[in-house]
């Protein structure tokens, strides 16, 4: 059954379309962390060191962050089941060429690839989504159960990285998106109808390039500049040219009659909150989760397989908390509900720092879950943010601005997390105790984003309320609360 919307276009029954979105987010998230628990093996089988495992990471993170923002405004305007299927499409075949690499720089570029495909596939799917409910408290419920429901491919990596790792090698945990991205495009191809936004803008190429250079080097200047020395010539030149390129973005933005991110949004008191915490959370989550099973592995000596169900805590306690993330914010609020998960997870991140190699397993289990269970408070409730500060009508641009932001921040944490861990043992530290510094570093900054939110995540005094109907938690005459305030 299908019904019309002024959005353009006929959407599906809303059970096909949440079940084949959040299938889709479900393969892009397990991507991000269940390579995590193969990385030892790699390191191994590929004879490469942390910058090589970092590229690793970095190459598919970088394009996604480089290109998210660009693909949420390619999917308003030419069609998000276009992009979307052309992004399961590119991601898939990706995957494939990943198992086959036989080297650190083939597999780096593999890992492009698909996160060229991500950068498509993930701001489209949850376009689809926004615009399939317009009604602004059905969207928050929406993108809660989206973001819930994918969001187990992001607790589901580690275990099922170290399950097909340890049966079959580090090359299995690409082939597991073959079956995933055959069956989203059968299915996408046939009950999927195309919905697009009549009003949005040209394509914005001077930005999208700016945006993408400036962001890759920065990450190349963060990433190198562990090994090759903060003060090289090559490294101070990579981050002046990012300084550069981000700020001639920045005024080329400024300038432009249709931009691809009107800075104008970041006026939105909401808006801007809410990305400057997705961006933590992208540091903070991926930053301490690269080096997840790498503590298991090489500082308590566990197997691969071992590493991936030590790190199972984490993985449960998101599967468990993110499907109720987008009801609580529909009930109390963005604010409480985000500032609450970024305390908990600030907090088990900073007692992960106090772990060592002696430290038994019945005291890391818990510090691993109260991670995984605040964070997961965290991440459907600012993408919800995010879309309610702009509306369903720029639904691609939004979840890209937040996904791309998020993706920004995964990317600096691989590098500033492992700067850190190689800072300290060139001070003659050992790992473990490098790691301990990254994890508590993380948690600093997890808890002071949570001071930001805790008194600024809700909606500018002066910026006028959306025309759609506001999220509450109960309908009620005269005043309401609405979900962008406290």
């Amino acid at each position: 059954m299908t019904v019309s919307h002024p959005d353009g276009g006929r959407l599906p029954n809303r059970a096909v379309l949440l079940t084949t979105t959040c299938l889709g987010q479900f393969m892009v998230l397990l991507d991000n962390t269940i390579v995590g628990a193969a990385l030892p093996d790699m390191q191994r089988r590929l004879h490469t060191g942390l910058t090589g495992l970092q590229w690793i990471v970095d190459a598919y993170v970088l394009l996604v962050a480089m290109l998210l923002l660009a693909g949420g405004v390619f999917a308003d305007r030419f069609g998000r089941k276009r992009v979307y299927l052309a992004g399961v499409a590119v991601f898939t075949a990706a995957s494939v060429l990943c198992s086959l690499a036989p080297s650190v720089g083939w597999l780096a570029a593999g890992r492009v690839l698909q996160g060229i495909g991500a950068a498509a596939l993930s701001p489209a799917s949850l376009a689809l989504l926004a615009a399939a409910h317009p009604a602004p408290r059905e969207r928050v419920r929406a993108i809660g159960l989206w973001a819930g429901l994918s969001g187990i491919g992001l607790a589901a990596g580690p275990v099922a990285g170290g399950v097909l790792t340890e049966a079959f090698g580090w090359p299995a945990v690409f082939l597991v998106n073959l079956p995933i991205g055959a069956a989203l495009l059968l299915v996408g191809l046939r009950s999927l109808d195309e919905s697009r936004n009549p009003a949005a803008p040209a394509i914005d190429v001077p930005g999208t390039v700016l945006s993408a250079l400036g962001v890759g080097a920065l990450t190349y200047g963060l990433i190198e500049g562990g090994a090759r020395g903060w003060t090289s010539p090559v490294i101070l030149g990579s981050l002046a040219a990012a300084a550069l390129l981000l700020a001639a973005f920045t005024a080329v933005e400024a300038r432009r009659p249709a931009p691809m991110l009107p800075l104008g949004l970041f006026r939105q008191r909401l808006f801007t909150v809410s990305h400057t915490a997705m961006t933590v959370v992208g540091f903070a989550l991926m930053g301490s989760t690269f080096f997840f099973s790498q503590f298991f592995v090489h500082v308590q000596g566990s197997s691969v397989l071992g590493a991936g169900l030590r790190t199972l805590p984490t993985s449960l306690a998101m599967v468990a908390v993110s499907p109720y993330a987008g009801r609580l914010a529909a009930r109390y609020g963005f604010r409480p509900v985000v500032t609450t998960g970024l305390v908990l997870a600030g907090l088990g991140l900073l007692a992960l720092g106090a772990v060592h190699a002696g430290t038994g397993y019945g005291n890391v289990w818990w510090r691993l879950a109260v991670v995984g269970a605040g964070f997961a408070l965290t991440l459907s409730p600012l993408t919800g943010a995010a879309i309610q500060a702009v509306g369903p009508q720029e639904g691609g641009l939004a979840s890209g601005v937040s996904g791309a932001t998020r993706q920004i921040g995964a990317v600096l944490g691989v590098a500033v997390l492992g700067a850190v861990v190689r800072a300290r043992q060139a001070d003659g530290a050992s790992f473990g105790a490098g790691l301990d510094t990254a994890f508590t570093t993380a948690g600093a900054v997890t808890l002071a984003t949570a001071v930001l939110t805790g008194l600024w995540l809700t909606r500018s005094a002066a910026a006028p309320a959306h025309p759609a109907e506001p999220v509450t938690g109960k309908p009620a005459s005269g005043s309401r609360r609405t979900a962008s305030t406290a």
